[in-house]
């Protein structure tokens, strides 16, 4: 058989994700916050796009309206010409000049005043942007720097506290060696000590120091509390970690009285300062989705309006400034601009839609909770929503990323509900890992001094109680997922804790 070029017509089908489609499934995923980030940009990008500001369609709008229509190409002097003077434009609108040409200035004799209403609104309609109010949260590098270069008088010992305020963590701890920096900045370590002891000075106070008891004790010092047995307290806070109260008044020489002074002492301190200066930005939670108990006993769910973006597509303006374009790469620029707008458009109605389809079906499967309690939780998968209401699992995932649905119950992120199943020993329906770990937390809270459970006793107390049929390692893995200490721990601390009350 001979080897030639040819050509050949195959006939086949694909998926092909084309941009427009991915970024309508990326749109699904996007929180509040990024979404309305996204649509702003689309607003400056598109002249097409406009934000809907409440106003029904063809409603009389205040404005008055143009005399007569200005063509796109009239000359520019006959233009001037129409518009007439500042006064008359004003006249006009039923304003000062001011308010609309403020590089006028106001009238002679005239003071300049802002008048806000009941709203906070000023009068030209729009809010004050209440950021502008707000103060700017200090860095704790910057509020070092400035008590820095005020008790370092050299150079050189300022360079050594810049360095030291960079090796900070979070927290407010030196995380560098001493050594390490002295041999980096080429000077010796009896300098570094003097300037770190120097900045331990420093507010808040308990930074720089390079472990929790000498944070402590830094603090302690500052309050003129740090003696002998105070200090031997806090060197001894293993033994404290531990509850172990009968051996850590035995190492540091004390009785039961003296030791609960102490401990009361230490519970003022601040064992992290360098946390009250985080410039993380914070962002507060807002619902996406509500979930209230109607009048007839069903639930409502209703999407939260205030935070999905309104935009409209302004067709009146496309077909004026269509109707007046010759140029051609003018004219596909707008007809890129009109696809782009309705896309976006239908594809924020259609993701509301999908968020509020799959609200109202974790709502359906999850009513025992809602109405009962975490001890009602259902265990539910993606797959099993996505099933449900038509959809792919992967869309459902998306949907439930970074959304938040206001119950009367609190507040919840989607995901939260999502849980794995626990089969049940007598037959019946399968129990969420949620309501487990809620009830293993409960049987632990109630447990006696003498009377600890052990993850094999929680086990079985579970399997007989509600029909649970969980293993042991799975309590354990639970309570440890939980932050709770084994039952060695416990006992041990439970029985500490009634030989010093």
């Amino acid at each position: 058989m001979a080897l030639s070029p040819r050509l050949e017509f195959r006939q086949a089908q694909s998926l092909t994700l084309t941009p427009q489609l991915m970024q309508s499934i990326r749109l699904l995923q996007l929180s509040h916050l990024e979404l309305s980030t996204f649509v702003d940009e689309e607003l400056l990008r598109n002249p097409l796009l406009e934000r809907e500001d409440g106003a029904e369609p063809g409603e009389a709008s205040d404005v008055p309206e143009p005399q007569g229509e200005v063509a796109a190409y009239e000359d520019t002097f006959e233009r001037s010409e129409r518009i007439g003077d500042a006064e008359s434009i004003a006249d006009g609108y039923d304003t000062a000049v001011e308010n609309i040409f403020p590089e006028q200035g106001p009238s002679e004799g005239a003071a300049p005043v802002s008048r806000l209403d009941r709203n906070g609104s000023s009068e030209g309609g729009e809010a004050p942007d209440i950021d502008q109010y707000v103060a700017s949260r200090p860095l704790l590098s910057d509020h070092l720097m400035a008590q820095a270069n005020m008790i370092l008088r050299t150079t050189a010992d300022r360079l050594i506290a810049r360095y030291l305020v960079d090796s900070l963590n979070e927290a407010g701890y030196l995380v560098a060696d001493l050594d390490a920096i002295a041999e980096q900045l080429g000077a010796e370590r009896a300098d570094i000590e003097a300037v770190l002891e120097a900045l331990q000075g420093c507010d808040p106070i308990g930074v720089f120091a390079r472990s929790v008891p000498e944070c402590l004790a830094i603090q302690l010092r500052d309050r003129d509390r740090l003696d002998p047995i105070m200090q031997a307290l806090l060197d001894n806070l293993d033994l404290l970690a531990e509850h172990n109260m009968v051996g850590l008044m035995r190492a540091i020489g004390c009785d039961r009285e003296d030791l609960l002074d102490m401990l009361a002492e230490l519970r003022q301190l601040d064992p992290k300062p360098g946390l009250a200066f985080d410039s993380g930005p914070v962002e507060s939670v807002v619902p996406d989705v509500f979930v209230r108990r109607g009048p007839d006993g069903a639930w409502q769910i209703e999407l939260n309006s205030e935070v999905l973006p309104r935009v409209l597509v302004n067709r009146v303006y496309y077909a004026s400034v269509t109707k007046k374009t010759r140029d051609t790469a003018e004219k596909s620029f707008l007809s890129d601009c009109l696809a782009t707008a309705n896309w976006l458009t239908k594809s924020l109605d259609q993701r509301a839609q999908t968020i509020l389809k799959v609200a109202a079906e974790i709502v359906r499967q999850q009513d025992g909770f809602l109405v009962h309690g975490i001890a009602h939780l259902r265990p539910m998968t993606l797959r099993n929503v996505a099933e449900t209401i038509d959809m792919h699992e992967s869309t459902v995932s998306r949907v439930t990323s970074n959304k938040y649905i206001a119950t009367p119950r609190g507040l919840f992120e989607m995901k939260y509900f999502f849980t794995t199943a626990i089969a049940s020993s007598d037959g019946g329906s399968d129990h969420s890992a949620e309501a487990v770990r809620h009830r293993i937390r409960q049987l632990i809270d109630a447990e006696a001094a003498d009377g600890v459970l052990s993850d094999d006793t929680i086990a079985a107390m579970l399997k007989k109680e509600q029909g649970i049929d969980v293993a042991r390692r799975t309590v354990a893995k639970y309570r440890e997922g939980m932050n709770i200490a084994s039952s060695v721990i416990r006992r041990r601390q439970k029985k500490n804790l009634a030989q010093v009350d």
